[in-house]
Order: C-alpha cells, then structure tokens, then sequence
C-alpha cells in the first residue's frame, strides 16, 4: 500500500482502501448505497466527530442514520436550525423561534413576534424549510474562541447564551451556520440539510407548532401528532411559574447558585412541588374518588409521589391503602411469552387481571382480603400477610405500568376512579433554542438510581434506555389523552445535583462499550449546569428516591 493511502474498516466488515485526507463526507457518498436511510452522522472509535473529520490512518468508521439514538439527536438539532433559518429568511428579523420542550417524538415550539402566526405562515414556514432542505445546503463547524462567542452573542441580543458559554471552562467554543445564521446546539450536526427531508410541521395556532420526525422506535417514520393537552398545560404551567421566578434559562438558576441562594429555591421548590400534591388530592376529594391508579414512565417518582398522597389523604382523616400492580402478576407457569419466547411481564396480559379486580372491588366494599406478594424469585404469588379490612372512607392508591390503561380495571365504576399521570417536565431551558430533555432527565436519575440501589454498571442502564422506552410508548403514552391529572414531577434546581452523582459515573463508561458515545453526550449537556451539593435537599423530596437517604423509604 502506498504511503499516500490507508485503510478504512466499516461496521459490516467492508474494508476501503482510501487516499489520506479523505473526509468523512466523501467516504459517506460511497457507503451511502449500504444504507436504507440517509447517512446523518458518523462515529470512529465510538465517539461522534464532524463529517469533515480527515482520515489519515487506518480506522474504523460506523455511519449512523435516524433509527440510531445518535443519529435521532443529530437529526433532531439540523432540524431545529433549518426551522430557525427558514423563519429568519421567510419572516425577518422581527421574528424569533424558541424551542419549548418535547412530547411524544415532537418539539413544542413558539414563534414570537408582535404579529399573529397564522396557519398560512406556517405552510409558508414549512416550504422554505423545504427549499433549504432540497438544496443540500453546507451546515459549517465553526470552531471561534470563547470570548468571540460571548460578544457575538451579545450583539445579537442573546445573553443567556452569552452567559452559557462564560459559564464553561473550554477556551474554543463550537458553533454551527447555515447560510448567514450561526447558532449554538449540544450536538454535532448533519454535515449539510439534505438529510433531513423526514419531518413534518405542525400548526396548533396560539403561535404555536411542533415538529416531528422520526425516532429510533418509529421505524424510521415520522410519528402522527397527538395532542397531550392536559401534558401541554402542565408544561405551560411550569413555565409560568419559573416566569414568576425570573428564572426562564438555566443561567438564572446557575446565578442562585453563585449567589449562594441557592437553599431559598430548593425550599421555594419543595413547597411548590408539595402544592401540586395538595391540589391532586383536593381533586381526589371532591371527585369522591376510591381507587387512584397512578402511572408515569420510568423514574418519574412515582414511589415518592404515591406516598406523599397517602400522607396527605391520611391528615385530611382517610383510610388509605398502596398497592402495587407488580404483586398481581400471573404466576410464571401462566405468564404470557414475546416473538422470542422470553417472558413478557410488560403486557397488560401478564396481570392476573381477574383476581385484582375482584379485591379491589372486596376491598372498597369491607370486606376482609388477603393481598398477594409477588415472589419475582419464584415466578409466583405469595399470601404471607395478614388480611386487610379497610374502612367506610378508604381510598385505594395503586401504581403501576398499565395503571391509567381501562383495560385493566374493566370491572371498577368509571365514577370512582382517579387517573394521575407523573412524568419530570422539567419547564426550564438552557437557552431559547436549547431546552432539559425530560427523557435525560429520567434516564440521569434511573442511573444514579439504580447504581445505588442495585450496582448497575451506568453502561448497562444507558443500553436498556431504548427498550424501556420502548415499552413506555407502547403502554403508557396511548392513554394519557384521557386522565384526571397530570403531575410534574421535576424540580428546577435537581440536573444541578444529580450531576454530582452521575458525572462520576458517566465518566466510568470506557470507550470500548456501546454506551460511551451516549456518556459523552450526557457529560456535554451537564456541563452548563453548576454542581448543587445535595445538603439542602429534604429527605421527604422526591429528589431523595434517586439520590437516596429519603424519609419514605419504609412508609407503608
């Protein structure tokens, strides 16, 4: 081989002998026939770098596409650049883009400008994204020194991302631009936009729209919109209340940290957090209500949440009861088997659906019932306890997968019921075009969680985020349309402290594992957020679930 070439080894094996210098933008147009979706980014050694990168040595390279985490994020932030670009060129400076948070695979988005944002703008928004889109426009990586960043964002009036970038330790700060816009995103970016052509844009008036395109478990199509209007209201709520604050971007609260303030704002969001629970079981009481059936995806508190309502129901003078839905699986003898034969204890049929609701249904009507315990050892339910007889005025509390899903209380009164979805939606953003991932949020405190709790190595939960996620979508997210209340389980001050513990832990990830490009990323977005040392967090916060040392440990 001359001196002048080296080899390339791709993930399937294929072996390319290329000039030194190549890109990884040229290699890609030759591997891109390998492919059943556009290339969007690429990895060498397992961490993520620029499309310009050069080969100079013999290296091994993975293209990645949309159906990849990976290649979902760089997707997600070239796409978020093409609508900021396309508003700017369409509309005019008078026109600015925030970009709220997500819900189901779509970015809630709201357009500000003196004037009203009609259905009409936003075809003609959605055309011109298009037009950017069709034309293969270069996304460029501009690599400037700190303090050039600090000034140009200044000048154009964006100080929190000014503060932001004052606020990190490294000297050269990357920026992207397309066309004349440059902007600042926490990810690397499609090396040019003609790979973002799966999106769709949708107008739900107010001046607001959501974006959507695919995610690594729609099969590579972009999702239909569905309204959450009770999860929106939630959200918009969160984000009035930090208004009142004055705290809408992450250097505001990383100022009540400077400030040593820091202790007023975790009281101030205790209590805040403590109002919403009162509210909820105001609801509880007036409504009437005998059975609550609490769901939320992983790690949204719901352990922490159910007993905060039982202790509150408990001072108003009612008898209360927690159940957990995992106490009614079948016994593993009868237990329902997925395509490859493994047990399949997340389908609604993997329930002993006909014996919970006939004690729940005992329960309410006084009668004495021996609650099962479900022996995950065994495959098999247990009856050691005493049988409980509850009172007149008793209310049951029941958290679970499937808990807000009908089907699995068919025989319960509609009437009686309370459907409470929980889910971390954390209202504040890094900056207008940068906001905290609900779903980081989630997975942060299910690692710092579990390797306390269990010494799951980090590397292993960041692998089964996917599949968890998997079945959340496919059990949960149907059935928050039709729900009592919704509850926000996040606290603004708690990335700051979870950081202290998961930093360390994400830095544990070598660089051989399948998780590693995942840790870096997460390593990335925290660094903005200044450490919080948990001394100040009550040991009755839903923060302690995660961190530990929480007062509700052993409440039953």
């Amino acid at each position: 081989m001359s001196t002048n070439r080296t080899n390339v080894t791709f993930e399937d094996g294929t072996v390319l002998e290329v000039e030194k210098g190549t890109t990884l933008h040229e290699l890609s147009k030759l591997y891109q026939p390998k492919m059943k979706f556009s290339i969007v980014g690429a990895e060498i050694d397992n961490e993520t770098v620029t499309m310009d990168t050069k080969i100079n040595k013999a290296t091994k390279v993975k293209f990645i596409d949309i159906t990849s985490t990976n290649g979902y994020k760089i997707n997600k932030y070239g796409l978020e650049f093409v609508v900021e670009v396309a508003l700017k060129e369409e509309f005019g400076s008078g026109y600015e883009i925030t970009f709220d948070h997500s819900i189901a695979n779509g970015i809630h988005m709201t357009i500000l400008s003196e004037k009203k944002f009609t259905l009409n703008d936003a075809k003609r928004l959605k055309t011109k994204m298009n037009e950017i889109i069709g034309q293969d426009e270069r996304i460029y990586n501009l690599n400037v020194e700190k303090n050039e960043a600090i000034a140009y964002y200044n000048k154009v009036k964006a100080p929190e991302k000014a503060q932001n970038i004052h606020n990190v330790m490294n000297n050269i700060v990357s920026l992207y631009k397309l066309r004349n816009y440059i902007n600042y995103f926490y990810s690397e970016m499609p090396y040019s936009t003609g790979c973002l052509k799966k999106y769709d844009l949708v107008f739900l008036g107010d001046n607001k729209l959501v974006l959507l395109f695919p995610s690594p478990r729609s099969k590579s199509k972009v999702p239909e919109y569905i309204h959450y209007q009770n999860v929106i209201k939630c959200f918009n709520e969160g984000k009035k209340w930090l208004q009142s604050l004055e705290m809408p971007y992450l250097s505001d609260l990383n100022k009540y940290v400077s400030d040593c303030k820091i202790e007023d704002l975790i009281k101030i969001t205790e209590t805040h957090f403590n109002n919403q629970i009162n509210d909820l079981v105001s609801g509880i009481v007036k409504k009437k209500a005998r059975y609550v059936l609490i769901a939320g995806p992983s790690s949204s508190g719901k352990t922490t949440t159910t007993k905060k309502i039982a202790l509150q129901l408990r001072s108003r003078g009612y008898d209360v009861l927690m159940i957990s839905v995992d106490d009614y699986f079948k016994d593993k003898i009868e237990a329902p088997r997925d395509a490859e034969g493994n047990y399949d204890f997340e389908c609604l049929e993997a329930l002993d659906l006909k014996l919970l609701n006939k004690q729940l249904k005992e329960l309410i009507a006084g009668k004495k019932v021996s609650i099962p315990t479900y022996n995950f050892a065994l495959g098999e339910k247990e009856y050691k306890n005493a049988p409980i007889k509850l009172q007149d005025n008793a209310i049951i509390l029941m958290e679970g997968l499937h808990c807000i899903n009908d089907s699995m209380t068919p025989d319960l009164d509609p009437e009686l019921k309370y459907k409470v979805y929980l889910s971390p939606f954390i209202p504040l953003n890094i900056d207008r075009h940068n906001y905290v991932s609900t779903t980081d949020l989630r997975l942060m405190r299910r690692m710092v969680r579990d390797n306390r709790t269990r010494a799951t190595d980090v590397g292993a939960t960041i692998d089964y985020w996917n599949i968890v996620r998997s079945g959340e979508e496919k059990h949960i997210f149907p059935h928050i349309t039709n729900i009592d209340k919704v509850v926000n389980t996040s606290l603004v001050y708690e990335v700051g402290v979870l950081k202290v513990y998961a930093e360390p832990l994400l830095y544990s990830v070598k660089s051989d594992s399948p998780a590693y490009n995942e840790a870096r990323r997460l390593i990335n977005s925290l660094k903005n957020f200044f450490p919080i040392p948990s001394d100040y967090v009550p040991d009755e916060s839903i923060l302690r679930e995660f961190i530990g040392k929480s007062s509700f440990e052993n409440y039953k």
